[in-house]
């Protein structure tokens, strides 16, 4: 860090990181799994990913958490999403790219990419 202007940057960005964690009862829900197991199989670039596409899309009305284990080891990392008034959606065995095409496709466009659910994958 060598200015002002460089610490300015990082606290920007620290805020809208910040407020995509901000809860809200009508926000879109992602829930990422980040208990030992998800850990193991991949979620933290699934989360980061999650985060910084949905930062980059200024999208306002979801919430991201970190979660514990949700109870299904074999098909991590998980990520659910809970919208308002819809049933809740979990994807699983994701990876960073699916987790950016998840954001485009589900979160702003509201259309369920039905090969990464739990529903597709149980076979």
């Amino acid at each position: 860090m060598k200015s002002l202007a460089e610490l300015q940057a990082i606290r920007e960005k620290a805020r809208q990181q910040i407020s995509v964690r901000e809860e809200s009862d009508d926000n879109i829900r992602v829930l990422v799994g980040m208990a030992t197991c998800g850990i193991a199989a991949g979620a933290r670039p699934v989360l980061t990913a999650i985060m910084d596409e949905i930062s980059k899309r200024g999208l306002k009305n979801v919430t991201v958490t970190q979660t514990g284990c949700i109870g299904i080891c074999q098909f991590e990392p998980v990520v659910e999403v809970v919208a308002p008034g819809e049933n809740k959606v979990t994807y699983v065995k994701m990876t960073a790219e699916k987790a950016v095409r998840m954001v485009n496709d589900h979160l702003v466009n509201g259309n369920v990419v039905s090969e990464y659910t739990i529903g597709a994958n149980a076979k």
